[in-house]
């Protein structure tokens, strides 16, 4: 059975934190061989300031030889393009092949203002404003919930304030969000009741998981939100990338092959296999060994 599961494979999340920029050529190939394997969703680009992510500067390019490099025939997946502001909005709506732009919204101050210098008024109105853009362009929107499973900054935090901001994120018309675990501390109990917690209160929204983890932790998490609900999950292959916050190099996105493993285990079917994302995946470890690893954030 299918369930309708959605993977999300995160190939721009997994590069934006290596230490040496991985050639345009080489991030081309990647999301062709992804295309090729039948990833059907790619979280492959972000447009934000050259300054900060210097590894994205080239996504125009990527995706113009993305574009380019697809057979005849072949269908292109959804790519999403990761945004900060109105000039990363502006440069992804001009991008061809970026079909949906994603935003972190995060519900932690501190967290916010270190990553994004905004207050939550400011990020409350770049919501909006993607929102309304993106229905008048004909391009999908996703946002991501930061510190959705807590943070270590000892604010003020509870499912009531994820569910407050996904009343407000479905009042203004927002239909698909992922809860992420920004410092992949959450342990998997927590993950399944926090997605249980809130899920019903935004009927009608594609209500996913961006999750981070230790790799012995990963399938436990995948399938605590799962049993909860869940049937949207974001994964990296290798589980390559993570999250400095967490202060572990070992907690990293939830490798993809994990995710495929867990939900297979429970007799459901991803779309996706394992066998043919073998040469995604020997890329991957040629890109780690090649242009070194260093942890990020979501």
């Amino acid at each position: 059975m299918t369930n309708n599961i959605k993977v999300v494979e995160g190939p721009r999340d997994a590069w934006q934190g290596l230490a040496e920029i991985i050639p345009t050529e080489t991030k081309i190939n990647y999301l062709l061989k992804l295309t090729a394997a039948g990833v059907k969703h790619i979280d492959a680009v972000s447009f934000v300031s050259p300054k900060h992510v210097r590894q994205m500067a080239d996504s125009e390019d990527v995706m113009k030889g993305f574009l380019a490099g697809l057979p005849s025939g072949t269908e292109s997946p959804e790519i999403i393009g990761i945004v900060v502001n109105e000039q990363g909005m502006d440069r992804a709506l001009q991008t061809p092949g970026v079909t949906t732009i994603g935003y972190p919204y995060s519900i932690s101050a501190y967290f916010r203002r270190a990553n994004a210098n905004m207050s939550r008024a400011e990020s409350r109105a770049l919501v909006e404003k993607l929102r309304q853009t993106t229905r008048s362009s004909g391009h999908g929107l996703v946002i991501y919930i930061s510190m959705a499973f807590g943070n270590p900054y000892e604010e003020p935090w509870g499912a009531e304030i994820v569910e407050d901001a996904l009343i407000w994120l479905k009042d203004i018309g927002v239909r698909t969000v992922s809860l992420a675990d920004t410092v992949g501390t959450a342990p998997a109990p927590y993950v399944g009741a926090l997605y249980h917690a809130v899920k019903d209160c935004v009927a009608g929204i594609d209500l996913g998981v961006h999750l981070h983890s230790r790799p012995e932790d990963g399938a436990a998490k995948i399938l605590a939100a799962y049993d909860a609900g869940c049937r949207r999950f974001d994964g990296a292959l290798t589980g390559l990338g993570g999250c400095p916050f967490a202060g572990d190099d070992l907690v990293g996105n939830i490798a993809t092959e994990t995710i495929i493993s867990a939900l297979t285990s429970k007799g459901v079917e991803t779309g996706l296999r394992a066998d043919a994302l073998e040469q995604a995946i020997a890329m991957t470890h040629e890109i780690r060994t090649s242009y070194g690893h260093e942890v990020h954030t979501q």
